[in-house]
């Protein structure tokens, strides 16, 4: 029960942004007045204001008004409700992560800055701390940052590192970081792959080849790929995440910077429009910070709930 009091207390404090910037708004919406077209008007607006998408406000304020008109509704007070739990049917709770290979082989993608590398390296200390033996793989050859960046991670959470060259084949490196996860009897190998531009033709083609290469070295592997993307960026992320879904199999999605998000009416859209379960989200600076999206406590969050 602790737990789960700490849980709803950090969703609470990590959607403060989104919360003073545009859901709060929605929140104190609600009053004695009688709902009119106005309402639907101010309602809507609210709504794109605070990213979830036009396409999807149309269509959560359509079945809103359908159902407050089935009720017979008045007053702008007894729609508080209705859009909590309209809001709610629209979230799936994550699926449990069940880890039946060893190695599981997880490939971790997404543009430059969205936060990738901490991210992976925030799910290596989370997995250590369920009992797994966890190895990182440095893919991303391109950046000596990136490569320093996980090499410093991994030295810190006493994570193994398995890395390349400087400009050299990230696809050697993966086929490297699943043999050396098999030889050492590793639970999880969390792969970093280079940020890439969704518009780089050649980048993309390179994250497929990694794929395949994974697949060589382990049958089945990645046994996931997960998208992570920076909430910060609202709705443009969309663009890229599909892009993304078309290059390789997508199984979820991580919402790095959310507590830094203005933006977190764009969960919503994700949803709707990429059909992929939101599986984590970064609500702070530290590993412990990286926690399983909880579809009530988000909602609580965004309206300051509980």
């Amino acid at each position: 029960m602790q737990a789960m009091e700490n849980t709803l207390g950090k969703w609470k404090n990590g959607l403060s942004q989104t919360r003073k910037s545009t859901f709060g708004k929605i929140a104190t919406f609600f009053g004695a007045s009688e709902i009119s077209e106005d309402t639907w008007t101010e309602l809507e607006s609210l709504f794109i204001q605070a990213d979830i998408g036009v396409e999807t406000s149309l269509e959560m304020l359509d079945r809103v008004r359908s159902r407050v008109e089935h009720l017979g509704l008045i007053r702008t007070e007894e729609l508080q409700q209705v859009i909590e739990q309209e809001l709610q049917s629209r979230l799936k709770t994550p699926p449990e992560l069940t880890w039946g290979n060893k190695p599981s082989v997880i490939l971790i993608v997404g543009v430059n800055g969205s936060g990738k590398t901490t991210t992976l390296a925030k799910l290596g200390k989370k997995f250590q701390t369920q009992g797994f033996s966890v190895m990182f793989a440095a893919a991303d050859t391109y950046r000596a940052a990136a490569l320093e960046q996980i090499q410093i991670w991994g030295e810190r959470l006493d994570i193994p590192v398995i890395a390349g060259q400087k400009g050299g084949d990230p696809g050697a490196v993966v086929y490297d970081g699943v043999q050396a996860a098999i030889s050492r009897n590793i639970d999880i190998l969390l792969i970093d792959t280079a940020g890439r531009l969704h518009t780089r033709y050649n980048l993309m083609e390179e994250l497929k080849k990694i794929h395949r290469v994974a697949g060589k070295a382990l049958p089945g592997a990645p046994h996931a790929t997960w998208l992570v993307m920076d909430a910060t960026t609202g709705q443009n992320a969309l663009h890229q995440a599909e892009a993304f879904k078309e290059a390789i199999p997508l199984d979820g999605i991580i919402l790095a910077k959310l507590d830094s998000s203005a933006k977190g009416g764009m969960v919503f859209a994700i949803q709707e429009k990429l059909g992929l379960p939101v599986l984590f989200a970064g609500l702070g600076e530290k590993p412990e910070d990286l926690i399983k999206f909880n579809p009530e406590g988000f909602i609580n969050g965004l309206l300051n709930r509980g």
